[in-house]
């Protein structure tokens, strides 16, 4: 079970290899949002995303003997690079179990970063979990699931320790934080790391139109699904439902989700790009989305976005750019 004591174990393991990434403001944005807003880019990570804080926390938490015999991840994308970097830090093996259809750019920077990269066919039906639970008995290789581990959840945390810190010392003791949002492990992260270290703070979950599983969920009060396929335009927040563990954490910690459209989305990665100077992809601008055109759902007070990830398909991404 993740708590703060797992986040603060994981900061102290990633000191001198995780980057702190800087909390950045602009006053085009504060003047669009009708407030002030400070984006936590999370782009400028190493695999540019958040998720080799928790790619790192798993991997440097395993014993020594098991991490020898590598690890083992599925990932659209984002998490695969995490773990994968990881593991080379480390200079044991990994695979990286990946759908065919991801894109092209997370495929190759994940060989890349030397994993062994196993592709399979989501349309065909193929399930991601029973090929990891084959090579895993092949080869005796720890999984490291991509938001359902408390290691990984509490690597993320340690992106909730940061803006804790940063936003003290800007004065800010009350505000949202808005989270670009999948299976909750971001999410979960950085609200046990406000629980503790900066309670003025409520964080909101974050997700794109008709992929809004945890917003549906957090109003039931129980794990629901979207029941549609896990891709489309925001591919790297596409998952199911929230996990069995970052899902009580959200429900516990957490304010009422926001779900943001595709054109809101585009619109805030054209504004990260010419206000920020950052490359930001679908999944990743969500929350910057939520926090320039949904203040109507927010509370008053400053608001922090978490820019997840900039890990966008160079065409895609430079026709969203010319569409603006």
């Amino acid at each position: 079970m993740t708590d703060i004591t797992l986040i603060e174990a994981a900061q102290t393991r990633a000191k001198g290899v995780v980057r702190e990434t800087p909390l950045l403001s602009s006053p085009f944005l504060d003047e669009i949002a009708g407030r002030p807003v400070f984006a936590k880019a999370e782009v400028l990570q190493h695999t540019g995303s958040f998720k080799f804080r928790g790619g790192w926390s798993a991997v440097s938490a395993l014993p020594v003997a098991e991490r020898a015999k590598g690890v083992l991840a599925f990932s659209s994308g984002n998490h695969a690079q995490g773990v994968a970097y990881a593991a080379a830090l480390h200079a044991v093996p990994s695979i990286i179990i990946m759908p065919r259809d991801a894109p092209a750019l997370k495929i190759e920077n994940t060989r890349a970063l030397g994993a062994e990269v196993i592709l399979y066919d989501r349309a065909g039906g193929e399930k991601r979990e029973e090929i990891g639970a084959r090579v895993q008995a092949e080869r005796g290789m720890s999984l490291i699931k991509p938001f359902d581990d408390a290691q990984v959840i509490a690597g993320q945390g340690t992106c909730g320790l940061e803006i804790a810190a940063q936003t003290a010392a800007l004065g800010i003791t009350q505000g949202t934080v808005l989270t670009c949002c999948g299976g909750g492990g971001l999410t979960a992260g950085i609200a046990l790391a406000l629980e503790a270290h900066a309670p003025g703070l409520t964080v909101r979950p974050v997700e794109p139109e008709g992929f809004d599983d945890t917003a549906r969920s957090l109003a039931a009060g129980e794990r629901t699904g979207h029941g549609r396929p896990e891709a489309g335009f925001c591919d790297a927040i596409l998952t199911p439902m929230p996990g069995i563990l970052t899902f009580p954490i959200l429900h516990r910690l957490c304010g009422a989700g926001i779900v943001v459209t595709e054109d809101e989305v585009r619109e805030a990665m054209r504004l990260a790009a010419s206000r920020l100077k950052l490359v930001v992809e679908p999944g990743g601008a969500v929350a910057l989305a939520a926090a320039l055109f949904h203040g109507a759902a927010l509370a008053d007070g400053p608001v922090i976005c978490t820019l997840s990830g900039g890990n966008a398909d160079p065409g895609a991404y430079a026709a969203i750019l010319a569409a603006g």
